[in-house]
């Protein structure tokens, strides 16, 4: 298509997850980050990635497939609370996106210097959840 971009299906790193169960979406260092979906935001927190890292991430119920969550992370602080609506597109999530401070796996498929990305994942509730190895922190 014309003007459309770049994709990858990039290894799994041994996660028992589909392949295209997720996505990293490269953006600019500078850009605030909107929305994904219409919906209500169900959480929005800071947590530890890695058990290292401080990050951020928003869950949201999308309008369009209720129950079901859309989780963004990698996000720099956040612009919402729970039981906010939120608007696809038009709705500021975060300021910036997070730059991490080690090479991620979607580094590999960028120009230098690499810019941000966020991860975004749609939770089925009908499926269920499948703990990876190793537990947490």
């Amino acid at each position: 298509l014309d003007g459309s971009v770049q994709t990858s299906v990039m290894e799994s790193r041994g996660r028992d997850t589909h392949p295209r169960g997720a996505i990293d979406v490269v953006v600019d260092p500078e850009v605030e980050i909107r929305s994904p979906v219409t919906g209500t935001v169900i959480s929005a927190t800071t947590y530890v990635l890695y058990c290292e890292y401080s990050d951020d991430l928003v869950f949201i119920e999308p309008d369009e497939r209720p129950g079901w969550q859309v989780k963004v992370f990698h996000i720099d602080g956040f612009q919402v609370a729970p039981g906010q609506r939120v608007e696809a597109g038009v709705t500021v999530l975060a300021p910036r996106a997070t730059l991490l401070p080690f090479e991620s796996q979607v580094d590999e498929l960028t120009a230098t210097p690499s810019w941000p990305h966020v991860h975004i994942e749609v939770i089925d509730p009908s499926i269920p959840d499948r703990p990876g190895p190793g537990g947490g922190c």
